[in-house]
């Protein structure tokens, strides 16, 4: 599993950690039923501490997509969703615009321009 983070990306690390998980799950680089590296070697693969790659797993067990089980790790459970994976892209889109003043009309607009 080939995981890496965007430097230039200004959110947490734990939410970059568990977009690259979500896509290697969604990219089928990774398979439900699968055990998933060691905390430690997805901190070593991501130039992160241990800490950061668990809070980012514990995210991923409250979605539904990993299980924990104490002795055999942790196991994919499902592939996400792809349209509510969207949709809470589409939140932090428009939450984000509205922490800079933008209302939604104004991203319906930008996303209009860009259909051009």
């Amino acid at each position: 599993m080939l995981l890496s983070l965007d430097l230039h990306d200004q959110r947490p690390l734990h939410e970059q950690a568990a977009d690259a998980i979500r896509r290697a799950i969604t990219d089928g680089e990774v398979e439900p039923g699968d055990r998933l590296p060691p905390a430690r070697d997805l901190a070593v693969a991501l130039q992160i501490n241990p800490n950061t790659v668990l809070r980012a797993l514990r995210e991923l067990r409250e979605e539904g997509l990993l299980e924990f089980r104490r002795g055999r790790g942790v196991t994919v459970l499902r592939r996400p969703d792809a349209k509510a994976a969207l949709q809470r892209k589409l939140g932090e889109l428009l939450a984000e615009a509205e922490r800079h003043g933008y209302r939604p009309d104004d991203v319906i607009e930008w996303i209009r321009q860009g259909e051009r």
